[in-house]
């Protein structure tokens, strides 16, 4: 049974402070075998709080952080919670335009990062003219900064933290007050950060934790960046409710998986959909044998059915999936608990957080059983996101009608339960019919050769688009086009079987690891795709 403390006036610094007076001596986080203690863990954010306040950050700025997954994207998060400043966690592999863009636009005058990363920053300083102070974590590569008079002053993180007091200042922060800007990944055009408050981070880890059912005396693990708000928020943040404890891998391995997990006596993981099939299709070990049913819960999504056969048959994990729906802007707008049945491939119910409907193209609802775009609308204050950092005209068109227009296809079934059909943008029509590329690339997903899958329409100027599949193979496969086409024409509708197929060594995407549909649509066919009706194979209507 999950149990938290439960309050609409909680902070952020609320939730840290009952897990420190509660828990102070018992682990908090652990880091590749390096342990911290609450009370160890707190003694960095209250250093992180003061330096910050040395360096004249108040109430209300911004600070960056390029951070990997250690100790101190946690501290910083919390640091700068604090002091009722705002956090905006980037992307460590961003570099260049990428990277100036989200720092100038969120106009922060101190910048923490890694020192490999400070060197990037360094490089685009002069177009980030507000920034004051670049902290760089040690090692001390030789970082110099560029000559110019306004050149951001360079100063040792570790050195500067080393001499602040271990004493955690006072907070005045309130639930209403922004935590962090989150930036979209700006697919179609600059990433726009989204404002979001203490109280959605606290909603969303209390709906997390609904969710997966984990308790307190079940660690977590997980390998996600901590610049991602998930992992953030539903690791680190849900941990310090439940007053439990988190292993945070630096990165993903399929080769040290289990080892991880058993060297940390995980109860509950953490994945993303490609990771969950890897370890799927990955051979046996000695570590992996001993910790047949350790894992209680794997979280993932998607998580393809016959992906979740494999877990619960050959991990002997209880609960996996996600029973979840929602984006940055809106999150958990629907979701389920994982230990109740649930029709395959839905994502949750509705909740008392959020009011979901499924418009047509002119905002009128649509019936149960029929797919259009998803909008939302809060039922109670600050669980949705505070807008666009510096936006307003961004926030107010996707507000359509005083609701909020997601640009996701989905559908309600009769019994209530939701379902994503895909990106509105990635909505496919052929013969008449709807195609959901989201459903088609989870079909491809399930074949033993495929590893990464996009499905995504071709123009035609002569005729209606037809669907394309660009894939990526597995190592050592000899899967032909020919193959897969044939072995898809049993798993799809005829009228979604693929015209085209092409194989590549890897998919566009952009630095979150998004697929950029829109790059392999533009680029339609090319020499290497492989075209069904120059073929000559035929598909049944049956």
């Amino acid at each position: 049974m999950v149990e938290w403390h439960r309050s609409t006036s909680d902070t952020v610094n609320d939730v840290l402070d009952r897990a420190i007076a509660s828990r102070g001596d018992e682990m908090f986080l652990d880091f590749a075998g390096k342990s911290f203690t609450y009370v160890q863990a707190a003694t960095r954010v209250a250093r992180t709080a003061h330096l910050l306040t040395a360096l004249g950050v108040t109430k209300g700025d911004t600070v960056v952080t390029v951070l990997d997954n250690n100790i101190d994207a946690v501290a910083t998060f919390f640091g700068i919670n604090r002091l009722g400043a705002i956090c905006v966690p980037v992307n460590t592999a961003y570099r260049g335009e990428f990277l100036r863009h989200q720092i100038a636009d969120a106009a922060a005058s101190v910048v923490i990062a890694e020192a490999d990363y400070a060197e990037r920053i360094i490089e685009v300083a002069d177009g980030i003219p507000q920034l004051a102070v670049l902290l760089y974590r040690k090692p001390d590569t030789g970082l110099a900064p560029r000559s110019g008079r306004d050149a951001p002053v360079l100063r040792s993180f570790d050195d500067a933290l080393a001499t602040q007091p271990e004493v955690m200042p006072a907070s005045t922060v309130g639930p209403t007050d922004l935590s962090t800007l989150i930036y979209t990944a700006g697919t179609t055009g600059p990433s726009k950060g989204c404002m979001i408050s203490h109280a959605y981070t606290l909603n969303l880890a209390r709906q997390y934790l609904e969710v997966t059912t984990r308790g307190a005396d079940e660690p977590a693990w997980t390998p996600l960046p901590l610049f991602h708000f998930n992992a953030w928020a539903c690791t680190v943040v849900a941990s310090a409710m439940l007053g439990s404890s988190a292993s945070v891998a630096r990165r993903f391995s399929v080769s040290g998986f289990w080892a991880d997990i058993e060297r940390t006596g995980a109860r509950m993981a953490t994945l993303l959909g490609p990771m969950v099939s890897l370890l799927a299709r990955a051979d046996d070990s000695p570590e992996m044998s001993r910790c047949r049913g350790q894992l209680r819960i794997a979280q993932s999504s998607p998580f393809p059915p016959h992906v979740a056969t494999v877990w619960r048959e050959r991990f002997g994990v209880e609960l996996t999936g996600s029973n979840a729906f929602g984006l940055t802007e809106c999150c958990l707008t629907t979701h389920y608990p994982l230990d109740r049945p649930a029709p395959p491939g839905s994502s949750g119910r509705l909740n008392d957080d959020f009011d979901v409907r499924i418009f047509d193209d002119h905002d009128n609802e649509v019936p149960a059983g029929e797919s259009g775009e998803i909008v939302v609308r809060p039922k109670r204050p600050h669980v949705m996101f505070e807008g666009y950092w510096k936006r307003p005209e961004a926030t107010a068109s996707l507000l359509r009608n005083l609701w909020f227009h997601t640009g996701d296809i989905g559908r309600f079934d009769a019994d209530g339960f939701f379902y994503f059909v895909d990106r509105k943008k990635d909505y496919l029509r052929r013969r008449g019919e709807n195609i959901s590329s989201f459903e088609m690339e989870t079909a491809f997903l399930g074949h033993p050769d495929i590893s990464e899958v996009a499905v995504h329409a071709v123009h035609s100027d002569v005729s209606e688009d037809d669907v394309k599949v660009t894939a990526v193979l597995v190592a050592g496969s000899t899967l032909t086009e020919a193959e897969l086409c044939t072995w898809s024409t049993d798993k799809l509708p005829y009228f979604a079987v693929p015209r085209y197929i092409e194989f590549r060594d890897e998919l566009p995407k952009n630095p979150v690891g998004r697929v950029l549909k829109y790059v392999l649509r533009d680029e339609g066919k090319t020499e290497r795709t492989w075209d069904r009706e120059s073929a000559g194979i035929a598909i049944s209507k049956r």
